[in-house]
């Protein structure tokens, strides 16, 4: 195992910039998970630290090695692609067992390793097996298999699971954290899927356009995001934002949309002074059902029941909010309804670069 740390980097395809001066530091055993949309620099930044990318400007270290100018081989990582990229023509065994006789391991030794691997990964009944005679699942299990009997310092993952279905990506979900506990080692994870990285990181680095916008904790980052673009980024289903000014009645704070609706905002918002534009963040899960005149009102104009959910969508004036309702509901498409923030959930952004006040 072995820390990871990237300082400075840059890297461009001509003209135009890809990784703009990130820095990121991946402790010792650590699980991070690299998320943001298409085209956001994550795989790009992964690949650099692989070595299939040649790095611009700045260093990326592992282990305390600066590994700028050291070659793919030789950098002690593993990589599992999105594709697999097995072997067709070999069989499982001969897949993981691969890399192992390009580094004239001995035969006792592949088959223990090889053998290891496949009890952890439930692969023992299909060793003699190829690949095309495997599921996607399985398949994804032999290309996590070769990269641990690798026993490499750094494990590499490109986006393994966006190939697989929605029941089997939560699957491997599980038998990635589990493979993690039981090797604890580094581990750099690329999605774009917000679900996986929430779920999956011990930390979570958001890109956006080749920069870092926040590092930190699944819930640090749910609790806290430092910009909208994050906010709306971290959460499912994602974040309400209604722009409006900065109202003050004494102790008491609200937004004031443009069509006049007034909604709560925690006091705590005190950099911003009242009339400054701003806008207000409300994840559709801190929304509830409120009594007589509590809350704000609206007009049901979606209605999703799901059983143990409810999920509506509601005009607010001139605006649209979605509430996640934990109980079921009576109410119809065209109904008035109120609702209501839940104290200490809200979030307040400048509505002039998008930076989290408060």
């Amino acid at each position: 195992m072995a820390a990871v740390e990237i300082r400075g980097v840059d890297k461009s395809y001509g003209a135009v910039p890809i990784i703009r001066s990130v820095s990121v530091d991946v402790p010792d055993g650590a699980f991070v998970v690299l998320v943001g949309p298409s085209g956001c620099g994550k795989s790009t930044l992964l690949r650099m630290i692989a070595g299939l990318e040649e790095i611009d400007k700045g260093k990326i270290s592992i282990g305390g090695r600066v590994i700028n100018d050291v070659e793919p081989k030789n950098r002690d990582i593993a990589m599992v692609f999105q594709n697999y990229a097995l072997y067709p023509h070999m069989t499982i065994a001969e897949n993981m067992g691969f890399s192992l006789r390009l580094a004239n391991q001995s035969k006792a030794e592949i088959e223990q390793r090889v053998g290891e691997a496949a009890r952890v990964l439930g692969l023992t009944d299909y060793l003699d097996r190829f690949p095309k005679q495997l599921s996607g699942g399985q398949r994804q299990r032999v290309a996590m298999g070769r990269a641990i009997v690798r026993n490499p310092q750094v494990f590499l993952f490109d986006e393994p699971l966006s190939n697989l279905d929605a029941k089997l990506r939560v699957q491997m979900r599980g038998e990635l954290k589990e493979m993690h506990a039981r090797f604890k080692t580094t581990t750099i994870y690329v999605t774009h899927d917000q679900i996986e990285a929430m779920t999956m990181a011990d930390q979570i680095v958001v890109m956006r356009d080749g920069i870092v916008e926040q590092t930190g904790a699944p819930l640090e980052l749910y609790d806290r995001p430092t910009n909208v673009f994050v906010a709306s980024f971290i959460g499912s289903p994602a974040m309400n934002f209604l722009e409006g000014t900065l109202q003050r009645e004494g102790d008491r704070v609200f937004l004031e949309t443009g069509s006049g609706v007034r909604l709560p905002v925690e006091a705590a918002a005190a950099d911003a002074g009242a009339g400054e534009k701003v806008t207000l963040g409300i994840r559709p899960e801190h929304l509830s059902i409120a009594q007589a005149d509590d809350g704000f009102p609206g007009r049901i104009v979606a209605i999703e029941p799901t059983g143990s959910e409810t999920f509506i969508v509601a005009q607010i004036g001139q605006d649209t909010v979605s509430a996640l309702l934990r109980q079921r509901i009576a109410g119809a498409v065209g109904d008035d309804i109120r609702l209501l923030p839940q104290a200490g959930t809200t979030h307040l952004f400048g509505s002039a670069n998008g930076q989290r006040l408060g």
